[in-house]
């Protein structure tokens, strides 16, 4: 097969998954592993199903209706809960743009010695281009192929010295430790494996795929037909991104507590300080593929989740939004992505440690994730809006519990602050 065949079989579900490891996540599960060695790989084991089972509902929820996930929204519950879900998601994306741009342009840095502040106005610029100009078609090759680049990361766990034992028994055996730090972490890689903007992206990109394939005119303007051939290719392609992405966040935490944790570098601050640290304990091959793999990250994240804010936000007020016009055509739409991206480059104007920022915009991920949790499980249940493609019991029981486990892990981190 084809490069170019192969990524043809790769849907919306793909993409989401791999913009999942976003330099956000990068950050979170070096942290991870540096802090915690293997500890908390279990973590990528058990997210796995219920990650699948909720992207699978956001997908199906646009399959089935021909509208987005704020779209929904709108027209099936009260306006507060509306502005209240759009504004959460929109303030998070923006936070994370600017770490992920932060992150991209250390990276960078690394290898190409230029000023840290011309590369993050030049990341920004590079970005907002190839999001506006791209035509939709070559832009999904495009951010396919950069979710392939993320397998550097799985190339990277082999050039270390891995405790396969170890890191076997901790996927398969979880651990706990009841301190805040920990929970705090458990939290954060949650927030970034369980990512909000990635229900938007979903919903909307499978629209985006039926109107390019002239299935319907426009997002809201017929409710198409569905096959279960559809429903099929949709599951499919779902469970294998949010697999990919699993993986990659595995191979990451494998890395990180193989090389930091294991010498005694359980802190990290910076992009740059953890490349610096694994450069001497694994050699310019892992520094290289680290750098590298972050700047990939970022480049397919931050379109997508700027394309996320777009559409939650062209959802919300009935705008017409999608990838597939030019952006003299969608102007109030596009003019979203580039105001989300420019806010986020002056986010970076706090002065918070790149990865610190990071870090706890996932931890800001996973204080809001239960409540879209919720929403997505409730519309992907109801059946006045999905008819006869409501979720299985098992999905339901999934959708529910995942909602608990993140509430328990909140309540349990705020407690434990105030010991």
């Amino acid at each position: 097969m084809k490069p170019s065949d192969f990524l043809k079989h790769l849907g919306p579900g793909f993409v989401t998954g791999a913009s999942d490891d976003d330099p956000a996540g990068i950050g979170t599960y070096i942290q991870t592993g540096a802090q915690f060695g293997y500890l908390q790989l279990w973590i990528a084991l058990f997210s796995f199903p219920f990650m699948t089972a909720i992207q699978e509902m956001c997908g199906r929820i646009g399959l089935v209706t021909g509208q987005g996930l704020a779209a929904v929204i709108r027209n099936n519950y009260s306006r507060p809960v509306l502005l209240f879900v759009i504004a959460i998601q929109v303030v998070t994306n923006t936070i994370n743009i600017g770490s992920d741009l932060s992150a991209m342009a250390e990276s960078t840095q690394l290898v190409v010695h230029v000023p840290y502040y011309l590369l993050l106005a030049l990341t920004t610029l590079l970005t907002i281009a190839l999001i506006v100009l791209l035509p939709y078609r070559t832009y999904c090759v495009y951010l396919k192929f950069l979710g392939l680049a993320l397998l550097t990361y799985v190339i990277s766990a082999f050039t270390v010295h891995v405790d396969w034992r170890q890191a076997v028994t901790s996927t398969f055996v979880p651990h706990f430790q009841w301190n805040k730090d920990f929970i705090l972490t458990l939290i954060a890689v949650f927030g970034v494996t369980i990512s909000p903007y990635e229900f938007f992206w979903q919903s909307n990109e499978e629209v985006e795929e039926r109107v390019d394939k002239g299935e319907i005119a426009q997002e809201e303007s017929e409710r198409p037909q569905t096959s279960r051939a559809q429903l099929q290719f949709l599951r499919s392609d779902t469970v294998f991104g949010m697999f990919f992405s699993n993986i990659i966040s595995f191979f990451i935490i494998i890395t990180a507590a193989a090389s930091l944790h294991a010498s005694g570098h359980t802190d990290v601050q910076s992009a740059a300080q953890a490349a610096s640290l694994l450069k001497p304990l694994a050699g310019d091959f892992t520094f290289i593929l680290f750098s590298v793999g972050i700047v990939s990250a970022g480049l397919l994240a931050i379109p997508v989740m700027a394309g996320s804010s777009a559409y939650a936000v062209g959802g919300a007020f009935g705008w017409s939004r999608t990838l597939s016009k030019p952006f003299w055509q969608e102007r109030r739409f596009y003019g979203i992505i580039v105001a989300s991206c420019a806010i986020g480059l002056f986010v970076n104007a706090v002065h918070i440690p790149p990865f610190k920022l990071l870090y706890y915009s996932a931890v800001l991920n996973g204080v809001i994730s239960p409540v879209l949790l919720f929403v997505v499980t409730q519309i992907a249940s109801n059946a006045k809006i999905m008819k006869e493609f409501t979720n299985s019991p098992l999905r339901n029981v999934m959708g529910w519990s995942l909602c608990a486990f993140m509430m328990l892990a909140l309540i349990a981190f705020v407690a434990l602050s105030r010991t």
